[in-house]
């Protein structure tokens, strides 16, 4: 093995480079000194819910498509096949699920948090544990996603690691604490573009020349890298159809369905529709991005063969293949390798300043707000504000952990993808199932968290005394940043290897990594289902309307009525509710106070919340903003 070889930027690509994070600065003070100047939580918080349809959806992809996606999926095509791309079947119906079961809910009970509706469903315990599990999910992966493309980069071309993580963490957090949520998006807008741009000039420079597209297939074809339709239903095999189509959907589910990143965007929309009709509009964007993932890597077999720069000793991990090919490819061509490696970092500071707003909400709204009643709004933003750029140093500081932390980060990596199929089964349990009570929501997240973090663990500890416990290497490594990001799976992969098929706990430690967030989040369903017969069911009259989707009594139309009410799913919840015509009341007054702060007026002494006004009506616990239409299929229009 040779030494790593370093490729050099020239002037023009720093210069690219630097005009990515000057222009991102430039759109977070566009935002903050112009409009509403960020002066409210509702501003700040949630783009005074007047975004619409497109830079919304750009946004959602964006947050989905981070740098370790960028370099992931190549590799992943390069060394294993086209077998990957078969995750884009889970595409539709993980998108297509949010779209018309969770953003109907969160959107009409008007929430700012989306673990502000556990407290609605369950009780204020129960939220407090979802957003504390949702902090430590994302205080890891920040870092992570922070330091891995600048240390991709420092090892390909010799950049300044510590100053490339310092001048993203900063520009990040300037712009997130200035301009809010606005500048998130629209950050998230520009950076999108520049992801498309970069990979695009990546292929299109690389296909040329590698002799045409034609060439490009050939070669993939002869060296057996493009793949047919695996049909093994075995759990265990890393990719098959299966695991990418139908697991994967699951993984969506947790990034779109309930990921308060993802949620916030949904409910910053202008109406629900225009939410809605973003889950669409990220479908045909999620295809390409993946198509040209998928397509880089053939480029790149059809440059290097199977004699790859890894095995020559030119880069030291999987994830450094792809910068190496970028810098190889552009030798000849001046700003190129800077316009990649600003669509790299986009990824990254799209991802991050997602994960900076997201936590700053769940932080204020769920862990201060609810402590702090009677804080003013100026306060509120204030702290608000304070928070992003409190979680920015944080970032840093995890960055700083993540290069410490040697061959623990794959376990770090594990722990973060598998935090999200708890907190989906959570939100599942309160939404499909309207007999869970509380007591089964906590007994079943813990026991979903105490499931992912066997497997996690134990899986890591068999491969850790050497490579010979590698047989089907599939669960520490892909799911590094599952949840969030679902295509950053492969980049520390270890290569398959073909061995005797394990048994009894073996073969859980040898789970696919794409089946995590099913086996998890239906740990915490089932779990929470049993505790919650056990200790006492919830009836229709406990629970708070609109908090449970009407599927039930779809479902189970052939049963008779008298079973149908015992499982309480007669009707969609408020036609019999003795509250339906106060909800109504404090849904026409929230839409009156909404359209009062966004003409800019102010009330002496602050303003009251629709969640103040129903605790003041005695209608619902403290912070429950709740302002659901009692019928389901009536749309909220603000």
């Amino acid at each position: 093995m040779g030494d790593v070889v370093l490729m050099h930027f020239s002037t023009v690509d720093y210069v690219i480079f630097a005009l990515l994070l000057v222009a991102s600065t430039g759109i977070g003070l566009f935002y903050a000194f112009s409009g509403g100047r960020q002066r409210t939580t509702q501003e700040f918080l949630l783009a005074d819910r007047s975004m619409s349809c497109l830079p919304v959806s750009l946004s959602l992809l964006a947050t989905f498509q981070s740098a370790v996606a960028i370099l992931g999926a190549p590799s992943e095509v390069y060394t294993f096949g086209t077998q990957y791309w078969f995750l884009g079947c889970s595409y539709f119906l993980g998108l297509l699920i949010p779209a018309h079961v969770f953003i109907p809910v969160f959107y009409r009970l008007r929430l700012s948090s989306a673990y502000e509706y556990l407290e609605l469903r369950f009780n204020k315990t129960v939220r407090i544990c979802g957003t504390i599990t949702f902090i430590f999910q994302m205080v890891i992966y920040m870092g992570v996603v922070l330091y891995a493309p600048a240390l991709a980069l420092n090892a390909v071309t010799g950049f300044d690691l510590w100053g490339a993580v310092l001048a993203m963490g900063l520009v990040c957090t300037l712009y997130t604490a200035l301009g809010g949520l606005k500048a998130v998006i629209w950050t998230d807008v520009f950076q999108t573009v520049v992801m498309f741009a970069g990979q695009l000039a990546v292929i299109v420079v690389g296909t040329s020349q590698a002799g045409g597209i034609s060439e490009v297939w050939r070669k993939a074809m002869n060296g057996s890298r493009i793949a047919s339709l695996d049909l093994n239903p075995d759990p265990l095999e890393r990719h098959t159809f299966w695991t990418l189509g139908v697991g994967g959907v699951f993984l969506m589910l947790a990034l779109y369905g309930v990921n308060q990143a993802q949620v916030q965007r949904y409910l910053s929309s202008r109406t629900e529709r225009e939410a809605v009709m973003s889950c669409y509009v990220v479908f045909p964007c999620q295809q390409i991005v993946l198509s040209l993932g998928c397509l880089m890597g053939l480029v790149m077999y059809a440059r290097y063969g199977e004699d790859s720069p890894l095995d020559k000793g030119y880069v030291k991990t999987k994830d450094q293949m792809v910068l190496y090919f970028v810098m190889d490819v552009f030798r000849d061509l001046p700003g190129l390798p800077g316009l990649f490696v600003a669509c790299l970092f986009s990824g990254a500071l799209s991802t991050i300043s997602s994960a900076f707003n997201s936590l700053a909400t769940v932080t204020m709204e769920d862990l201060i707000k609810p402590f702090f009643p009677n804080m003013t709004e100026a306060k509120a933003t204030l702290l608000s504000k304070a928070l992003a750029l409190g979680y920015g140093l944080v970032c840093l500081a995890m960055a700083y952990v993540a290069s410490l932390m040697g061959s623990v980060l794959q376990a770090a990596f594990s722990i973060f993808g598998m935090v999200g199929g708890p907190l989906l089964g959570l939100f599942c349990l309160g939404m499909f199932f309207p007999w869970a009570n509380s007591t089964g929501a906590l007994v079943g997240l813990f026991s979903g968290l105490a499931m992912a973090f066997w497997i996690g663990i134990g899986s890591f500890m068999m491969r850790l005394p050497g490579p010979d416990l590698l047989p089907y290497a599939n669960t520490t490594a892909p799911p590094l940043l599952g949840n969030m990001t679902t295509v950053a799976m492969t980049t520390l992969v270890s290569a398959m290897t073909t061995k005797t098929r394990p048994s009894g706990v073996e073969a859980i430690y040898n789970l696919s990594y794409m089946w995590y967030s099913a086996h998890n989040s239906a740990t915490v369903v089932l779990v929470g289902l049993l505790v919650s017969l056990i200790t006492g069911p919830m009836k229709e009259k406990d629970l708070t309307p609109g908090t449970v989707f009407p599927v039930l009594g779809t479902l189970l139309f052939f049963l008779p009525e008298r079973y149908k009410e015992k499982l309480c799913c007669v009707t969609p919840l408020g036609h019999k509710h003795k509250d339906a015509q106060p909800y109504l009341t404090a849904q026409k007054e929230n839409q009156e106070e909404v359209e009062e702060e966004v003409g800019g007026r102010k009330g002496a002494g602050g303003r009251k919340g629709a969640g103040e006004k129903l605790v003041e009506a005695g209608l619902a616990a403290p912070r429950a903003s709740t302002t659901l239409s009692p019928h389901p299929s009536e749309e909220t229009a603000l």
